[in-house]
């Protein structure tokens, strides 16, 4: 349990400032051994961007949409101080020396903010380079 209190206060204020002020940042991470590179969202962007992601299907896609829009709300509206997740778009995961996963498309990523064990401002690109 002791994992949960030991998140960098920087990181859980740059959170804190995504949740409550639209702010955004490219930022990349470090999380157990891996590289997750991205810019961070307001959980209400990450909730409605995802709930897109259901809304045209059937009546159970539409009706998850619609929970993941109020959990979106709901993480805006709270007060509550403790926060414990980081939510980025525009995301790629690298493990070692590969490309990053995914290589294609407009990824979500959400993780527990216990579990960064490191970070620094700014996004990794991907050249593009064959080695």
């Amino acid at each position: 349990m002791s994992s949960d209190t030991t998140k960098d206060n920087i990181l859980e204020f740059f959170v804190h400032a995504a949740n409550k002020h639209d702010f955004s940042l490219d930022i990349t991470l470090n999380v157990k051994g891996a590289v997750i590179t991205g810019t961070l969202v307001s959980a209400k962007e990450y909730f409605n961007t995802l709930s897109q992601t259901f809304e045209d299907g059937n009546d159970v896609a539409q009706k998850v949409s619609e929970q993941l829009e109020i959990a979106g709300e709901a993480a805006q509206s709270n007060d509550d101080s403790e926060i414990n997740f980081i939510h980025m778009k525009e995301t790629k995961v690298y493990c070692g020396d590969s490309k990053p996963t995914p290589s294609k498309g407009d990824i979500l990523w959400r993780g527990k903010l216990s579990e960064v064990d490191g970070f620094f401002l700014g996004k990794i690109y991907d050249s593009g380079k064959k080695d």
